[in-house]
């Protein structure tokens, strides 16, 4: 019951986590775009207003024009929306999930022993480390950094480097679904952490000296941007390390943080393009390709690097291993390395594992998860090798071609 409870709280979780993270990511971008998109009102009643941009936008049969001021209104509406809720709420349920998941379940899904063998209290408490320390660090590289010329420039340059290295550490010391899941992690946290400690006070002091009529101190405008800017470059990379944990390819890779840190910097580059489009649309020049084409190709560099070797052409004059002595090795193996988390007093997912008859049942997901995708055995905590793995393969195919129409 209690894993059934677990699988519960995964999904409403889970749910819960993507439904806000839409809400956060979709409002970010929307304003990432709507900065880098308004233009100069002609209407000179908008401009003694004090209205700086504009936009005129049609969207579900209604028309829109939102409207920037450079300072602020004459008068402050009695009802303004902040957007927080987004941010809190994602990172409270992905807090949550990641709870339930990795760090209840620490000695399973925290803990490779080949990676690291440690305890899992010790493992648990290091992974919160990796959110409060990543947040610490890069909140003091932003405060003490970013003032002066080609501080924005410089801020960047340290924070990726505090990435790399920590992406580098993580995967030294947990599993690889972990490590990559926690390097995400701790980035969204810093994203949170700034839309909390710097974005929305900053516009709450703003809001507040506009009301008193004193005057607004720049820097929190100034904070508040930079900021929003480094969560706009933290998007993609977060989504691929929070995704990552269906692809086994990429965090059981034998240099799985550099795969990490490359697929990221990919998203980031991809990024940069969108953003500079928008600028460079407005002003009627040609989009920046350079940044997505820079972005494209390094992930079809790490395409390329993780793709699997190919079978020697001599492997085909080699004798042709029966169907019945393949099927029989498979089940072998899948003995060994399967049963002891699927079988009949446990079967995880729903999935057993313990006859021959469950076996040749589940070849398809067999394939999927331990040969294609090298998802499982979870954190190969049974030590299956790539052997055992290309005839599981093997099997599957010849299992394939038999059930074939002749």
């Amino acid at each position: 019951m209690l894993a059934y409870a677990l699988d519960w709280a995964n999904l409403l979780l889970r749910w819960a986590h993507v439904i806000t993270a839409i809400a956060w990511i979709g409002s970010s971008f929307y304003f990432v775009w709507l900065d880098n998109t308004l233009t100069r009102p002609v209407d000179k009643a908008l401009l003694d207003k004090g209205v700086g941009g504009e936009l005129w936008a049609v969207h579900g049969g209604g028309f829109y024009n939102p409207q920037k001021y450079l300072g602020a209104p004459r008068q402050l509406p009695a009802h303004l929306h902040w957007f927080y809720w987004e941010s809190y709420s994602t990172w409270l349920t992905g807090f949550a999930l990641f709870t339930a998941l990795y760090l209840f379940n620490a000695g399973t899904f925290l803990i490779d022993k080949t990676v690291h063998d440690w305890a899992p209290v010790v493992a648990v408490h290091t992974a919160l480390g990796f959110l409060a320390g990543f947040w610490l660090i890069y909140d003091m590289i932003c405060r003490t950094l970013g003032r002066g010329p080609n501080g924005d420039a410089i801020v960047g340059a340290v924070v990726a480097v505090v990435v790399v290295f920590a992406s580098w550490l993580a995967c030294q010391l947990f599993a690889g679904r972990a490590a990559f899941l926690l390097v995400g992690a701790m980035m969204a946290t810093a994203m949170s952490a700034n839309v909390f400690f710097w974005i929305i006070p900053g516009q709450r002091k703003v809001v507040a000296a506009m009301k008193a009529g004193q005057p607004v101190d720049p820097v929190h405008g100034l904070r508040g941007k930079q900021r929003s800017v480094h969560n706009t470059y933290f998007t993609l990379p977060v989504l691929f390390a929070m995704l990552s944990n269906h692809y086994g390819w990429a965090y059981s890779h034998a240099q799985n943080w550099l795969v990490l840190v490359l697929i990221m910097l990919a998203g980031a580059l991809i990024r940069r393009f969108f953003v500079a489009r928008h600028k460079t649309e407005v002003a009627g020049q040609r989009a920046p390709w350079g940044w997505a084409v820079a972005g494209v190709a390094v992930l079809l560099g790490v395409a390329v690097w993780l793709a699997p070797a190919s079978v020697p052409s001599s492997a085909s004059a080699l004798p042709t291993e029966s169907p019945a002595n393949l099927t029989a090795r498979a089940h072998t193996v899948v003995a060994q390395r399967c049963v002891m988390c699927h079988n009949a007093q446990i079967a995880n997912k729903g999935v057993r594992l313990d006859t021959a008859a469950a076996i040749d049942a589940q070849a398809q997901a067999i394939h999927q998860q331990a040969v294609v995708l090298k998802a499982m055995p979870m954190n190969n905590a049974t030590q299956i090798t790539e052997d055992e793995r290309a005839l599981l393969g093997r099997w599957y195919r010849a299992v394939q071609s038999m059930s074939a129409p002749q």
